[in-house]
């Protein structure tokens, strides 16, 4: 038996194991979630409540079927917060410093999962890579859990819960998980712009890639060591660009959008940060100072586009990711003008990763198309609800209209897959469904076709 199962592991893609690893990190959230120990008395709490948060939890999504605060014991939050640290950083990141503790040795099949969860291009330096990744994501969540703890006893009566919440709200921002234990998400920090600055700042740099961390890592150590000039990666440049201008981008549109509406009885600063925070919330934060009920439909659209572009490749964040985003804006722009090649930052694009932007994107509409139209038969809310939602979902966001807990078993299911997806890729999902593919033998001759 256990050699037809290590023959049966042994065919499967990197792709397919990486999807079964996070399939077994949901089966064992579930359990730990559903311990007695979890759960506070008398909670009316359902498999479908387990599976919902251990499925938000592992994605690190944030939309739940129930009140963190009111639901999980202390011992419970603790588990959720591992659970989230887990799904964050990446089920093989984690895996790979267990292996190291151990002394297990990285093996070419270990450095190919590692590559694939990572959402890498090459095998060489993955051990490295994630050694940084796991340091720079410790120094970042413990810093943020320092200054949230000092500046959070105003707010509680011992130092020890305000650490607690500190900790946990640290390590949710930059995980992008969007959990709470406040029971009200920012919404108590709503005027207390150093909790939310620093907060933001813990959510981009969750968000941004971990690649990109490592590269500015490794500058600032070039540059101590007086060393030649380090040279960023083109995808550093391209999603760091992408990325703050999404962030530039949301901001602005946010204020515009409810100069008149929300923000007509705000002050200029009330407005700014409101209209900021919410902005970075898109990118995968899923956190929020306010109710987003009180936008207009409008914003709400636009938030929905946002959280559906997502954060950056290799980081916690789902979405379309802002690479692709940023991949498809620069392919219709050099197609509109006729151009063959794609160049940018003195460097040429690879048409495979053009081919690739585009499949994504197509898939991405297709799917929360599909998810859209189906709670919109399933459940009684209003299509933007819905749109947001999925959007949310799909994106591993976290922001909700508040109709989550409200959804029927068939509606849950529905955002449980969107938010699986989301945390796992797009990429690894269409090779997960594909399998390992045969190489082609034969080529039939080529026709051109009408298009548009």
């Amino acid at each position: 038996m256990y050699t037809n199962l290590r023959k049966k592991t042994n065919s499967l893609t990197p792709a397919q194991m990486i999807v079964v690893y996070y399939f077994i990190a949901v089966f064992v959230s579930v359990l730990l979630l559903s311990l007695p120990v979890s759960i506070k008395p008398g909670v009316d709490y359902t498999f479908m409540d387990a599976l919902f948060v251990a499925v938000s939890a592992v994605s690190v999504t944030g939309l739940t079927t129930v009140s963190i605060s009111e639901t999980y014991t202390v011992t419970g939050s603790y588990i959720l917060l591992f659970i989230f640290q887990f799904g964050g950083v990446g089920i093989m990141a984690l895996g790979t410093f267990f292996w190291l503790i151990i002394g297990k040795k990285i093996g070419l099949k270990e450095r190919r999962l590692i590559m694939a969860d990572q959402n890498q291009t090459g095998l060489s330096g993955m051990v490295k890579m994630l050694k940084g990744i796991l340091l720079i994501i410790m120094v970042i969540e413990l810093f943020g859990a320092l200054l949230l703890g000092i500046h959070f006893h105003q707010y509680f009566p011992t130092w020890k819960e305000a650490f607690i919440h500190g900790l946990f709200a640290s390590v949710s921002a930059t995980t992008n998980a969007g959990f709470d234990i406040t029971g009200n998400s920012m919404l108590p920090y709503a005027n207390d712009y150093f909790v939310q600055l620093v907060t933001v700042v813990l959510m981009v740099l969750g968000a941004i890639g971990f690649p990109v961390l490592v590269e500015i890592k490794e500058f600032f150590i070039q540059r101590k060591n007086n060393k030649r000039l380090f040279r960023f990666s083109l995808f550093t440049k391209i999603t760091s660009v992408t990325f703050f201008a999404l962030l530039l981008f949301g901001t602005v549109i946010i204020l515009a959008l409810e100069y008149n509406h929300f923000f007509a009885d705000k002050t200029w600063h009330q407005s700014f940060f409101y209209a900021f925070f919410q902005s970075a919330a898109t990118r995968s934060g899923g956190l929020t100072t306010m109710d987003v009920n009180d936008f207009t439909e409008t914003t709400l659209l636009v938030m929905s586009s946002l959280m559906f572009i997502g954060a950056s490749p290799s980081s916690v964040g789902g979405g379309i990711r802002t690479t692709t985003f940023a991949l498809n804006l620069l392919f219709l722009y050099h197609y509109a003008r006729g151009n063959r090649t794609i160049k940018i930052f003195k460097r040429e694009l690879m048409e495979e990763d053009i081919i690739k932007s585009l499949v994504v994107t197509t898939l991405a509409i297709v799917m929360c198309f599909t998810a859209t139209v189906i709670l919109r038969v399933t459940e009684d809310h209003d299509l933007i609800a819905i749109i947001f939602e999925v959007a949310s979902a799909f994106g591993t966001c976290g922001l909700s209209m508040g109709i989550t807990s409200e959804l029927s078993t068939i509606g849950k299911f529905v955002i449980i897959v969107i938010m699986f997806i989301g945390r796992i890729g797009l990429v690894i999902f269409l090779f997960f469904i594909g399998g390992k593919g045969d190489k082609t033998q034969f080529h039939y001759p080529k026709e051109k076709v009408i298009i548009g």
